[in-house]
C-alpha cells in the first residue's frame, strides 16, 4: 500500500532526527526512514557547539540532552608534533565570546536516544524502522522509496541524511568527490584522576590531533587520530595497556585513567560534492560532506545544513525552497571543509616551512584579540 507524505527523510542519525523534528514543526507531514538502532555505544562522542545548542534549543531538544552533556569552557591547543618550531600552548575561554561554553559534549548513543525520542513523539513524524531498497520517481512529480518491509512511500520531496555512501545521492545524480587520509580515529571514553575543568585539550601530534574532551564528572573521551597500522595495534591491546598509552600521550595532563566501555576505529576520509539539492532532493549531513573530526566541525556543519534547509522553507515550497538551500550551502561547506583538510595536512607534513607557518599562524590568532574573537566565532558555528 501506498502512504503519501510531504517529505521523506532517509537517515536516522542526529542530523537526519533534527531535520525531520524541525520540519514536522514547521508543519509537514515526514516519514523518517531508517533503523531504530543505528548507534552503538563504542567511545564516540559528539561536541554539539553553540550554533548548534541555539538550534536545538529553538527546536525544543536541548532540554532532554543537555543532562547527557558537559560544556566546553575552554579550548587548549599543544603542539607536540616534535617540530623545531613548535608555537607554545594556547587556550581560547568562551567567556571571551560572552559565553558560559563553546559548546557541550555528549555521547552520541544519549544524543540519537534523545533525538529518538522527541522523534517519535511528535504527530507529524511517522518513523520506519526499515532499509531503503530502492527509490524512484513516482507520479504527480513525487519520489518513491521502496522499503526492505514491503511498504513504499512517496513525497514531493526527499532528504538524504544516509551518509557517505548516500543511495538518496546516488538517486538525485549527484557526484560526489572522495579521497582518503592515512589515519584512523580511535574513539574510548576514559574515568581520570583530575578534574577536567570543562578544558578540551587538543595535542596536535605528528599523526594527527590527539584530544580529550569533557564529558560529566571526572571522564573524558578521546579521539586520537593516527596511522591505520599503529591504530589497529592500540585497539588489539587490554583496557591496562591502552590506558597507559594514552597517559603518556596525554602528558598525565588527567592523571592516572581507567577506561570505560569499548572502543572504536574509524578510518578517515573526506568527501564533497558540488550540488546540495537537485531534482527535489536535498542532500545534508555526511550525505554532502565528510571530513576529519578537527574542531567539532563534522556534526555542526551538518547542523548547520539542517537550520539552512528550515529557514529556505519559509515561505517556500518544492524545487524554489531547494535552490535557496543549495546556493546557501556553497560558500560554508567549502571553506570549512577545505580549512579542516588544511589543518589536518599541515600536521602530516613533516616540513619545516609548513612548521613554521602552522605556529606563525596560531600565534597570530592568538595574539591579536579581534581576529581571535572572530576565529572564535567561527569555530563555535556562530
Amino acid at each position: 500500500m501506498l502512504q503519501s507524505f510531504d517529505c521523506l527523510i532517509v537517515g536516522t542519525g542526529p542530523v537526519g532526527y533534527v531535520a525531520a523534528i524541525g520540519l514536522a514543526r514547521a508543519g509537514m507531514k515526514v516519514a523518517l526512514i531508517g533503523s531504530a538502532d543505528s548507534v552503538k555505544r563504542d567511545g564516540r562522542t559528539v561536541a554539539i557547539l553553540d550554533g548548534s545548542v541555539r538550534l536545538l534549543d529553538r527546536l525544543g531538544c536541548w532540554d532532554a540532552i543537555k543532562p547527557f552533556s558537559a560544556p566546553l569552557s575552554y579550548m587548549r591547543m599543544i603542539d607536540d608534533t616534535g617540530s623545531l618550531f613548535r608555537a607554545p600552548p594556547v587556550t581560547f575561554k568562551a567567556s571571551e565570546l560572552k559565553l558560559d561554553a563553546f559548546g557541550y559534549n555528549v555521547e552520541l548513543a544519549d544524543l540519537v536516544a534523545c533525538l529518538s525520542n522527541i522523534a517519535s513523539s511528535h504527530a507529524l513524524i511517522t518513523r520506519f524502522d526499515a532499509q531503503v531498497l530502492t527509490l524512484k520517481s513516482a507520479e504527480y512529480g513525487n519520489s518513491a522509496a521502496i522499503l526492505a518491509s514491503g511498504q513504499t512511500l512517496d513525497a514531493p520531496i526527499i532528504i538524504g541524511a544516509d551518509g557517505r555512501k548516500s543511495l538518496v545521492r546516488a538517486f538525485a545524480g549527484i557526484e560526489a568527490k572522495e579521497w582518503s587520509y592515512p589515519q584512523t580515529a580511535l574513539t574510548a571514553i576514559f574515568n581520570h584522576q583530575r578534574d577536567h575543568h570543562d578544558i578540551s585539550t587538543e595535542f596536535h601530534t605528528r599523526q594527527g590531533p590527539f584530544t580529550l574532551v569533557p564529558l560529566p564528572g571526572k571522564r573524558s573521551s578521546l579521539v586520537w587520530m593516527m596511522e591505520p597500522k599503529k591504530a589497529e595495534r592500540l585497539a588489539r591491546l587490554s583496557d591496562k595497556a591502552l590506558t597507559q598509552e594514552v597517559e603518556k600521550q596525554a602528558q598525565f595532563i588527567l592523571g592516572s585513567m581507567s577506561m570505560e566501555g569499548d572502543r572504536g576505529l574509524i578510518p578517515m576520509a573526506g568527501l564533497k560534492v558540488n550540488q546540495y539539492a537537485n531534482h527535489q532532493i536535498a542532500l545534508v549531513g555526511e550525505a554532502a560532506h565528510v571530513f576529519p573530526p578537527i574542531g567539532a566541525q563534522g556534526l555542526n556543519l551538518g547542523f548547520r545544513d539542517v537550520s539552512s534547509l528550515l529557514e529556505a522553507f519559509k515561505g517556500r515550497h518544492g524545487q524554489e525552497a531547494l535552490t535557496k538551500y543549495n546556493a546557501a550551502r556553497q560558500a560554508d561547506v567549502r571553506l570549512r571543509t577545505a580549512a579542516v583538510d588544511l589543518m589536518n595536512k599541515s600536521l602530516l607534513a613533516d616540513y619545516l616551512p609548513i612548521d613554521l607557518a602552522r605556529s606563525i599562524g596560531l600565534l597570530t590568532i592568538a595574539s591579536i584579540p579581534p581576529l581571535r574573537r572572530f576565529m572564535m566565532q567561527r569555530g563555535a558555528g556562530n
